[in-house]
């Protein structure tokens, strides 16, 4: 059962999502939260930056190590809109993040092998999936829908 605040928090990734689908980038959003405080925020920017590491992760984790001087985030939480990607899983891997909360699946691209023997984040790592689900899969629909 989700807590009463990742909703909360879930909703700012989404605005995240939202700035990157306006800037016609695939609807990712994600923030960073220490102590019930966002301390970084990010959104895919592939095209903008021509990167494809670009990920809302990837930005919003190397905006909180900046912020924290710090290259490990055990005590923080990410939330983002959308299953983590191999990549992304291996960068949250290394930054040691405590939990990780997402709210829609992606069964092309995500990453969900959760069991003992291939999880992909730190051991002690808490993960909850779920969060706002229709509304962050509405929002990749609504994107991939204007593509075709």
């Amino acid at each position: 059962m989700p807590l009463p605040d990742d909703e909360y928090f879930m909703q700012q990734a989404l605005k995240e999502a939202q700035a990157a689908y306006e800037a016609d980038e695939v609807p990712v959003g994600a923030v960073v939260v220490l102590n019930n405080t966002i301390i970084a925020r990010g959104h895919n920017q592939v095209e903008l930056l021509n990167d494809s590491t670009a990920h809302a992760e990837i930005l919003a984790l190397t905006s909180a190590y900046s912020s924290l001087g710090s290259k490990y985030l055990p005590d923080a939480c990410l939330y983002v809109t959308v299953e983590p990607c191999i990549m992304c899983c291996g960068a949250i891997y290394w930054g040691k993040i405590g939990r990780i909360v997402y709210g829609a699946s992606d069964e092309k691209n995500g990453y969900r092998h959760l069991t003992k023997e291939n999880w992909p984040f730190h051991p002690k790592t808490e993960l909850v999936s779920g969060v706002l689900e229709h509304e962050c899969a509405f929002l990749m629909k609504s994107f991939f829908r204007s593509k075709r």
